[in-house]
């Protein structure tokens, strides 16, 4: 026998977007009900940028320890890396912030945290479980989750994803890693530094082929001087079982025709989770990938359901998520009139060295047909790089020639994940890059650099 609840808004999912939504709501007096049908906080704290960046942490402790020599450091025996500790260390981060979100949500006053798997049943009604939720506005934060890619032969092997790779309490002989994007490779280079063999395939001629083929380029090139082998142009992969082992097939231009190994991670993008949420009784529209369609404002076909983060296919990103959440709460309680499509593009591969990039890449400059200039230099040439001892990389800006607005930027160099706010906020700003010049900065950063890579600009070819 099902009961029944009425609620002034319903959250669904809690990841970046919905616990920061529930908690604004209840703040200005509404009866809030937020619903999870597994560990709170979502993917970024459960299998997302909380556990993976801890690992990468580890990794970089490693590669430290094993270059010590070169700072000075002298360690008599050779660095030993203990994937259990590693692992002991990822697990309790992740449960000090899952715990974090849990207590939380729980100490708010006028938020209701319901457990179980939502289903919609009306248009402004949903069933968890035995009972039936009811709300006039209704907020869908259910995130994604790794893709299963079809290829022949992917359920003859074992495979790992994002996720399930973070249960390893072992380091893998041969990890072979399908997807030459930012997830494999953090990883791959992650397990590098680990101990494993690891080989990088890609379908395409070049590794994260989204940025500029200098980019692309730089990066494989530090990824390989650390011994990862990156097999490209992967144009039919298929998976084999082996007696000891797995391989992938690869039809590659070059190199062998099969690439054996011991483990495998499938790298090859993610999908939404919205295939069970029951949106067509609600009557709010998919595209074809299954993202939840949504207007400027993140509002979906039904005008009492709204759709944030990764399951809107609007940024896939914590940031992003956690933006669609203010854009959403500004606007039923401030009436600000915000939209999504107002914010920039800005990310971060947390390869070591990290790419930091914000607005426009030089392919999509060229491709719109803005006249354009850039200037760039290289990560030899910034004394805190230099200082570090990690010089690989370069700072790459561009402005629009006559204006002189700032772009976009690709910074690719240690430190670069923080240091691209400052170019942020200048293109937020619509600041002249003459103007950002003048602005001074401490020494000795990667920061105060910026202003220099825009004293030699060249026209875009």
């Amino acid at each position: 026998m099902s009961t029944t609840a009425s609620f002034d808004a319903i959250v669904v999912g809690t990841g970046q977007a919905g616990p920061a939504l529930a908690a604004r709501l209840s703040g200005a007096g509404w009866k809030v009900a937020i619903v999870e049908k597994d560990k709170l906080g979502g993917t970024c704290v459960n299998n997302g940028c909380t556990p993976t960046k801890a690992m990468v942490a580890s990794a970089y402790a490693a590669h430290l320890a094993v270059h010590a020599a070169d700072y000075g450091v002298m360690i008599d025996a050779a660095p030993r890396v203990d994937m259990k500790r590693v692992k002991a260390r990822k697990d309790e981060i992740v449960r000090n912030s899952s715990q974090g979100v849990e207590k939380w949500l729980t100490s708010l006053a006028g938020v209701t945290v319901v457990r179980g798997r939502a289903r919609f049943v009306g248009r402004t009604e949903l069933q968890v479980g035995s009972r039936i939720l009811r709300a006039e506005k209704i907020f869908v934060n259910v995130g994604g989750r790794p893709l299963k890619p079809n290829m022949p032969g992917i359920d003859t092997v074992p495979y790992l994803t994002n996720e399930t790779m973070m249960d390893l309490d072992f380091v893998p002989a041969h990890l072979v890693v399908v997807g030459g994007s930012y997830v494999g490779l953090e990883f791959a280079q992650m397990f590098r530094r680990f101990g494993s063999r690891v080989t990088v395939v890609e379908m395409g001629p070049r590794v994260v082929a989204r940025e500029d083929e200098d980019v692309s380029l730089e990066i494989q090139g530090f990824l390989r001087d650390e011994g990862i082998e990156l097999r490209l142009d992967a144009e039919c992969i298929t998976l084999h079982k082996e007696s000891e082992g797995l391989s992938v097939g690869l039809s590659c231009k070059e190199g062998r025709e099969r690439e054996p190994g011991t483990h495998l991670l499938l790298a090859v993008g993610r999908v939404p989770n919205t295939d069970d949420l029951g949106l067509d009784v609600a009557a709010v529209a998919v595209d074809k990938r299954g993202f939840i369609e949504v207007d400027e404002a993140l509002r979906t076909s039904n005008p009492a359901v709204w759709a944030l983060g990764d399951c809107n296919g609007k940024g896939a990103f914590t940031h992003t998520a956690y933006n669609d959440y203010e854009v959403v709460a500004d606007n039923l309680l401030s009436n600000a009139g915000r939209k999504h499509t107002d914010r920039l593009p800005v990310y971060a591969l947390y390869t070591d060295p990290p790419l930091g990039r914000v607005g426009m890449s030089e392919s999509e400059i060229v491709k719109s047909g803005l006249k354009a200039l850039v200037g760039k230099r290289q990560m030899t040439r910034v004394a805190r790089a230099i200082e570090k001892g990690e010089t690989r990389g370069f700072l790459k800006i561009h402005v629009e020639e006559g204006s002189g607005r700032i772009l976009g930027a690709a910074l690719l160099g240690t430190g670069a994940d923080e240091s691209v706010h400052s170019l942020l906020d200048a293109i937020y700003a619509k600041l002249p890059y003459t103007e950002f010049q003048r602005h001074m900065r401490i020494h000795p950063t990667v920061s105060e650099l910026l202003p220099a890579v825009l004293e030699n600009l060249v026209p875009v070819s």
